[in-house]
């Protein structure tokens, strides 16, 4: 089962996450990223692309997609929060995810989540 992030690890990993369009999700303990692609086709191909890369660390996002947008929420559903499987996942979708447009004004900065697991 996985472990959630230790206040060490999220003061370490998530601002570089922050800088690359990850933000937290209000009341939950999660990060969201939404890419705007060229066309549907992209986006698709993208979605693939990530969908094999959740499957190897048996782990899957939230996502929605609307034509050439995909919208992404990442939590680690059976302990409530953020763990290390939602930090690669993130990292490996940043590495495929191309030249798309990246939406920076959906959610709070992540640093609101550095702080969230003392309050646990």
């Amino acid at each position: 089962m996985a472990v959630l992030l230790t206040e060490a690890e999220r003061a370490a990993d998530l601002p570089a996450l922050g800088e690359t369009g990850w933000a937290a999700v209000e009341g939950r303990d999660a990060i969201r990223k939404i890419w705007t692609f060229r066309s549907f086709s992209e986006a698709w191909g993208f979605m693939s692309r990530a969908a094999l890369q959740a499957e190897k660390l048996n782990h899957h996002p939230e996502w929605r997609n609307v034509y050439n947008v995909v919208d992404v929420t990442l939590t680690t559903h059976d302990c409530d929060g953020l763990t290390a499987l939602d930090l690669a996942l993130a990292r490996r979708m940043d590495k495929i995810s191309g030249d798309a447009e990246v939406a920076r004004d959906h959610g709070e900065p992540v640093a609101c989540l550095c702080q969230i697991h003392a309050r646990r």
